[in-house]
């Protein structure tokens, strides 16, 4: 039943009610009910109808209208990321494929070696940036279908999406409710994921990635663990991963505590809130 159905018949069904009670109490009633009897009767069967018929239509009424209200701020929400993927896609993205260009072209009219180390180094910092706004432009431009969304909301469910971005197929073992993470939180955890997971695709050459979250909302720890080649020095330390600094940065922004951890066969990435160290 459509919005305007139902409006129409929380209209029409007292009126009908009431007219047909009069017509049968003053055509067939008149001689065995008296007026005052009959006159009291008339409220307590629109009582009757309202607490029966109308409660289900004004029921159903509310229903369709928080259907409609989560409709439009759907829409509304996925204007919004349209409208910033296209801004991101049209500024940023472009704006560093052309940076991209000429730092090659810069680099190629230098001859000295230290200059074209360094001018290495940039390409692949702005390489990395790159790839972290395509990324979220495609996360952005991302639309669950209408049965997956509810899906698609739980933190793990992202998570092994996320997962699949990165051609890694984790054992995930999650414990940490939905609620203890607000909406950025969410955004940042899953950049911080995706990131560590692709530097275990990149260097650690692992075969088994095991990715754990535990806690509440108060205090949560979150590992990424590979039975890669292991860590030798300190992986911020190394020139070259840009992606781990900008990962830390962004933890640390949120107080959230980032830590490189060696195990015996392979490496740790430890993220925690409100959590010592063990």
């Amino acid at each position: 039943m459509s919005y305007t159905q139902i409006k129409w018949m929380i209209l029409i069904v007292p009126t009908l009610t009431v007219g047909l009670w009069e017509y049968v109490r003053h055509t067939l009633l008149m001689p065995y009910l008296s007026m005052e009897a009959g006159n009291f009767m008339t409220p307590v069967i629109i009582f009757l109808i309202s607490v029966t018929l109308l409660s289900q239509l004004f029921h159903r009424l509310e229903q369709v209208q928080e259907e409609l209200n989560k409709e439009r701020a759907e829409n509304a929400a996925l204007a919004a990321r349209d409208l910033l993927a296209r801004e991101l896609h049209d500024g940023i993205a472009q704006s560093l494929f052309l940076l991209s260009v000429k730092m090659d072209r810069a680099e190629a009219r230098q001859q000295g070696l230290a200059a074209q180390a360094e001018f290495k180094e940039m390409r692949k910092l702005v390489h990395e940036v790159n790839r972290y706004v395509r990324q979220a432009i495609a996360n952005l431009r991302f639309q669950a279908n209408a049965d997956e969304k509810e899906i698609e909301d739980s933190m793990r469910s992202r998570i092994e999406h996320t997962a699949k971005e990165t051609f890694i197929h984790p054992s995930i073992r999650w414990d940490i409710p939905d609620q203890a993470f607000t909406a950025k939180e969410k955004v940042e955890l899953l950049a911080c994921i995706r990131e560590a997971l692709l530097n275990v695709r990149k260097h650690a050459h692992a075969d088994l990635v095991t990715v754990t979250g535990s806690g509440d909302a108060l205090a949560w720890v979150v590992r990424i663990d590979d039975n890669g080649k292991g860590m030798i020095l300190d992986p911020l330390q190394m020139k070259d991963r840009y992606g781990l600094r900008i990962m830390k940065e962004r933890a640390q922004e949120l107080e959230w505590q980032v830590d490189f951890i060696p195990l015996s066969k392979g490496s740790r990435v430890e993220i925690r809130k409100g959590a010592e160290k063990p």
